[in-house]
């Protein structure tokens, strides 16, 4: 009998109602992104993985940075917000990291991260300068995307259209799953994750909004193992 990894339940349902021009802009922009993901990568769930996470590695990293120099500037706490943005980043690294272990990723997907990072990193820079608010948003939007796109994925590994193979080693090590963990299993904790970011970005767009921001999933980070434990 295997042993089961500790998993927090994640709600499928969540999706933040367009509210205003701001919303409306970020809601129309991750649509176009989702729409160029399904063309390009149709049900290759592993290798779209690969590409999208570099991606969503870069808000993060970015919304840390500006909100460090904006504290500095004003002499101000951060609430927070600075650790929870690189937390994220990293968190979408190891995602990245793991799942090049799962589906190699070959010299065309290479060069397209290559472009579609220096991309998205500049117009995610100005965004978060112009408008915070709808950054977060579109890092909401995009989460909400991810979760289903997990959600599929799930269903490729359940029905056998995906082979379930064995969990990476870094994988195991990152979340803390047992030895016998397949890929089912961190497909599961990474959409955790992403319930997660979805539920923390549109909460930090609503606060900027001024408006009050509803519950955040639990995360599978490793520093929320022994939460987990607990409630098992």
């Amino acid at each position: 009998m295997r042993n089961e990894p500790l998993i927090p339940s994640v709600d499928l349902t969540v999706h933040h109602q367009i509210s205003g021009i701001s919303d409306a802009i970020a809601f129309g922009f991750t649509k176009s992104l989702r729409f160029v993901a399904d063309t390009f990568f149709a049900k290759r769930y592993g290798h779209r993985a690969i590409v999208l996470e570099t991606v969503a590695a870069v808000p993060g990293m970015v919304g840390a940075t500006l909100t460090h120099l904006k504290c500095l500037r004003r002499m101000c706490d951060d609430n927070g917000w600075i650790r929870t943005l690189m937390e994220e980043a990293e968190n979408e690294r190891m995602h990245l990291m793991t799942f090049i272990h799962v589906a190699k990723p070959t010299w065309i997907e290479r060069c397209i991260i290559l472009f579609v990072q220096w991309i998205f990193y500049v117009a995610f820079f100005l965004l978060y300068l112009v408008s915070a608010r709808t950054a977060h948003r579109v890092v909401g939007y995009f989460e909400e995307e991810a979760v289903i796109s997990y959600t599929h994925y799930l269903a490729e590994l359940d029905e056998g259209r995906s082979p379930n193979v064995p969990a990476p080693a870094i994988a195991k090590h990152y979340w803390m799953l047992p030895e016998d963990a397949t890929l089912r299993d961190v497909v599961l904790v990474v959409r955790a994750d992403e319930a997660h970011h979805r539920d923390v970005n549109h909460g930090f767009a609503s606060e900027l909004a001024g408006v009050p921001a509803s519950g955040v999933s639990v995360c599978p980070y490793p520093e929320h193992a022994a939460e987990l434990q607990q409630g098992a």
